[in-house]
């Protein structure tokens, strides 16, 4: 008896997750962090995720905590950050995610031509989680279609801001274009996203 084929079902499609390891602008950089990855992939809702996870000795470094909100600017001190751009043009969008909780996005006609700030404005919701143990810190992050460059394809720096007990800071970012860090310079910004393509 001749058996018929039967057609199997197409195995569901996979989108992108994008994780890229971030390094320190300065090769002499303290050894308390081992490792710094991030992670960025589309939302069905037309949000982005953001995932930082940071391993090595925490407490050598100046972790900002909910309890303690600084006035400085977030990223004056350990943060987290983003630049989403159109693949064209010179319009983007920064955005810092500090440990607290607290969250601000910056938006630029040109290289450092910031035409408007919020931080943490009430009205927009954008949740920033953070988990911390003695080896590793992660913050995650979820932007909201309201505050994305209005394109289906993003052009993405990931990058941070880390802060030692001693007070210096370390600038980390997945490219270093320029002879100082600058996480402003669009050479930076190596990753495509096409939000499109959605992770669920």
């Amino acid at each position: 008896m001749r058996i018929p084929n039967v057609p199997q079902p197409s195995p569901a499609p996979k989108f992108p997750t994008i994780t890229v390891g971030l390094r320190p602008f300065d090769s002499d950089e303290p050894p308390a962090v081992s490792s710094l990855l991030a992670t960025i992939y589309a939302l069905p809702s037309g949000a982005v995720h953001l995932e930082y996870a940071l391993e090595g000795h925490i407490d050598a470094l100046c972790i900002p905590q909910a309890e303690e909100p600084s006035q400085d600017p977030l990223w004056q001190h350990t943060c987290f950050e983003a630049f989403i751009s159109v693949p064209e043009g010179e319009y983007y969008r920064e955005y810092n995610f500090s440990p607290s909780g607290l969250w601000a996005t910056g938006e630029f006609l040109h290289y450092r031509e910031n035409i408007t700030l919020l931080e943490g404005e009430k009205s927009i919701t954008l949740p920033v989680g953070c988990k911390q143990s003695d080896t590793r810190l992660t913050l995650t992050a979820e932007v909201p279609p309201i505050l994305l460059p209005a394109s289906p394809i993003l052009r993405v720096g990931l990058t941070a801001v880390v802060e030692y007990s001693d007070g210096h800071l370390g600038y980390w970012a997945l490219h270093h274009p320029d002879d100082r860090p600058d996480f402003h310079h669009p050479g930076g910004w190596t990753l495509r996203l096409d939000t499109r393509q959605v992770t669920r």
